[in-house]
């Protein structure tokens, strides 16, 4: 009997929060930086809405937060 056949093992990256901008930036230089809304379970590019706004966010590179797991957001897209 075969009891882990066809189960892919996921893992998540791990996170590097920033509360600014500019050292997320600093620290993923080839990478965008987005907010990232850990309540919601949902990353902000810069140009949206809630875009660095709340107290449980961090600023983080948009790598890591796809490798995380976590959803972009499709709202507040100007």
């Amino acid at each position: 009997m075969l009891l882990g056949a066809g189960v892919a093992e996921v893992s998540a990256v791990p996170l590097t929060p920033f509360r600014d901008e500019a050292q997320a930036q600093r620290y993923c230089p080839g990478d965008k930086v987005v907010w990232l809304d850990f309540r919601k379970g949902i990353y902000y590019a810069k140009g949206q809405k809630r875009y660095g706004e709340g107290f449980d966010g961090s600023f983080v590179c948009l790598k890591e937060a796809r490798g995380s797991l976590y959803r972009r957001s499709l709202l507040g897209v100007r």
